[in-house]
């Protein structure tokens, strides 16, 4: 039996690797609006994190101008993307929003709470946002989901993380 000690060592290095290498998680896009700015970004990070109620929780890095927007916000938009989609995962996921205005060719409406939703988006909800919690460089925005729609249960496969690895950040990740 190895020690405790010797498990978490490897758990900080290699042997994580190992096991978060193999996830290939949907890639999101999510949209922030508040005080007169609007900003959005691709993320990774995010789960359904309750059956009943049904709360879901998307992570933003602490860095990004999204999270900036996102911390005034009193609403989210979350966004499945389309396999197809992986300009618009690009232009989210490899602009910063403090440089670039990431919405001006993008066919976008006003939904509830003032969110804004990407009409080309396959699925999307809009959540209200019950609470923020820390989780590292990360922080976890909890949504209670009250607005969705998109374009039917019928589609191509979802973009993942493996389709938007060549992306380059549009903000540093540290």
């Amino acid at each position: 039996m190895e020690s405790p000690a010797r498990n978490k060592s490897r758990a900080t290095g290699a042997a994580s690797d190992e096991f978060v290498d193999r996830l290939n998680p949907e890639m999101y896009v999510v949209t922030a609006a508040a005080g007169g700015e609007r900003a959005g970004c691709l993320v990774g990070f995010a789960s359904q994190c309750s059956l009943r109620p049904v709360r879901f929780v998307v992570w933003l890095s602490e860095l990004n101008h999204t999270f900036r927007v996102a911390r005034n916000a009193d609403v989210l938009a979350v966004h499945l993307l389309g396999r197809e989609q992986y300009g618009l995962a690009e232009l989210f996921g490899g602009h910063s929003g403090d440089r670039t205005d990431k919405f001006q060719d993008v066919r976008l409406r006003e939904a509830y709470g003032g969110a804004l939703v990407l009409e080309d988006a396959p699925a999307w909800f809009v959540g209200r946002i019950l609470t923020r919690t820390g989780g590292g460089d990360h922080i976890g925005f909890v949504l209670d989901p009250v607005e969705w729609g998109g374009h039917g249960a019928q589609g191509g496969p979802l973009l993942r993380l493996s389709d938007a690895v060549t992306i380059d950040p549009g903000h540093p990740v540290d």
